[in-house]
């Protein structure tokens, strides 16, 4: 595993995506444990799409646009999905000075269907794993398998740090309810435009 590698994982999992405004989200609305709980679902949701690519899956999925296409807007209608539940009073990610209770699994899950629902991240895979792989190298599916490991352990490990800063922010920004609420439809706009950027994708 060389250098190139880490630092090229470490910008790509740095961009904000979903899975960073899911996780900032949680850490503003619901405090630390939620975080990492929704960086343990993101993370999670890795796993299909490293497994589909190193098998060649992807590629399937790639060639028949009727499965590529279902997958697309099944993940397109999760982000709306998203973006509603924390627009609407009382939503999941409603930002509050009161902890109401959300059960573990119910964060972990969303969070993992966040990004098992994006078809984009084993096209992303299935082109970026294998330029990493050095020739003649005896195993390469093991190989593989360390370099997705090791992109899931930086994953969850900038996610945790995200989510930190989001619930130490969390006692400064409830204070603020103009804040509050220009957090709420900023993080709702963010997954309402992410999913709108998905269905006008072609690819």
């Amino acid at each position: 595993m060389t250098l190139e590698y880490l630092l090229t994982s470490m910008i790509v999992v740095l961009l904000p995506g979903t899975g960073v405004l899911y996780t900032l989200a949680f850490g503003l609305s619901r405090g630390w444990r939620a975080s990492v709980l929704a960086a343990i679902g993101c993370t999670l949701g890795i796993i299909p799409h490293i497994a589909a690519s190193i098998v060649g899956l992807a590629a399937l999925l790639h060639t028949s646009a009727l499965a590529f296409q279902v997958v697309k807007y099944l993940g397109v209608a999760y982000l709306f999905y998203m973006a509603w539940g924390i627009v609407r009073e009382g939503g999941t990610l409603q930002v509050s000075s009161e902890r109401t209770s959300v059960g573990a699994y119910r964060i972990i899950r969303n969070g993992f269907l966040l990004n098992i629902l994006n078809p984009k991240l084993s096209m992303f895979f299935l082109a970026f794993l294998p330029q990493f792989v050095p020739a003649g190298t005896a195993s390469v599916t093991t190989y593989m398998l360390g370099l997705a490991a090791m992109f899931m352990l930086l994953t969850f490990v900038v996610f945790v740090g995200y989510g930190g800063f989001a619930a130490a922010a969390r006692r400064h920004v409830i204070s603020k309810p103009g804040v509050m609420l220009w957090l709420r439809r900023g993080f709702a706009g963010a997954f309402g435009a992410l999913g709108l950027r998905l269905a006008l994708s072609d690819a």
